[in-house]
């Protein structure tokens, strides 16, 4: 194993050896070539665990994007590759988190510490990438993730987008949890991309586990995500919030606002969690427009 670096600025990745074969190989390849941006496929060893990322676009801007509960980087931001990677402006990155995706295996382990753990190994990512500074896309639990890593890792952190997070747990937001926890009362349509990744019985077992992840945060954390975070949080951050989101009610990004220094509260009227699926165009032209915005004072 060693890290091979392509003539793609700020990028490099691991590649190795495979069996029968004569050289070595990298696992980079190409998944789509339409007008929109290539979005290339890879994996990176991090010590005992792998993960696998797409990229897309070669601007000097780089992106992290962190996936919501189970999700991937390709089920969960498709079409930010696509948008945010065309132009030139930016080099996108959309990680599957440990134990979610093709970051397997081992299987995803729930414990009360697991935001805090998948920050350090998405930072641990961008340095093995070669990137120093990047802005973050965080939606739902990736929002949680990446509003801790830009509350600890200040120095690597430009900008900060998130969206259908929050800070903590309350009794109301678990109730919410419970009205979607059988898997069986999605819309086909929801279920498909999450039954197509991990199989129905295993997608089943893991959201099972998610849902009573948040009840065992809420009982020994008495409900603190990132709470104590959010005042480190020295980069400008935009909180997107969609005014119809189910699950996440609006006391959870005016908290986060309140909580950021140097932050704006955007909310996308008629929008809903998935809000930057839904409306893709518009989510993407907010946030390029944030991301390039040259001023950095204190957007309060």
């Amino acid at each position: 194993m060693h890290i091979f670096r392509p003539a793609l600025s700020g990028f490099s990745c691991a590649v190795k050896k495979i069996a029968g074969s004569k050289g070595t190989h990298n696992q980079l390849h190409c998944l789509y070539c339409t007008n929109a941006a290539a979005i290339q496929s890879d994996k990176i060893h991090l010590r005992d665990q792998v993960i696998h990322f797409h990229k897309a676009g070669s601007g000097s801007h780089h992106i992290l994007c962190l996936p919501g509960a189970l999700g991937s980087g390709m089920s969960d931001f498709e079409p930010q590759l696509k948008g945010l990677g065309s132009g030139g402006d930016f080099t996108v990155i959309a990680w599957d988190p440990p134990g979610y995706g093709k970051s397997r295996p081992p299987e995803r382990k729930f414990n009360v510490n697991i935001f805090h753990e998948d920050a350090y190994v998405a930072a641990a990512l961008m340095q093995a990438l070669g990137v120093e500074r990047y802005s973050l896309l965080g939606w739902s639990d990736g929002g949680i993730t990446a509003l801790i890593l830009a509350g600890t890792h200040l120095s690597n952190i430009q900008k900060l987008v998130v969206w259908g997070a929050n800070a903590y747990v309350t009794l109301n937001d678990l109730h919410l949890l419970e009205k979607v926890r059988d898997i069986d009362t999605w819309s086909p349509k929801m279920r498909a991309p999450m039954e197509n990744m991990y199989g129905k019985d295993h997608f089943r077992s893991m959201w099972n586990g998610w849902v009573e992840l948040m009840g065992d945060i809420f009982v020994s954390c008495r409900g603190d995500l990132c709470k104590h975070d959010l005042k480190g949080i020295s980069c400008p951050t935009l909180v997107v919030h969609g005014s119809k989101d189910p699950l996440v009610p609006d006391e959870h990004p005016q908290f986060i606002h309140k909580n950021i220094p140097k932050s704006r509260l955007h909310v996308m009227e008629g929008a809903k969690h998935n809000l930057h699926l839904r409306q893709p165009e518009e989510f993407n032209a907010l946030v390029k427009e944030f991301l390039l915005e040259e001023k950095e004072e204190d957007m309060k």
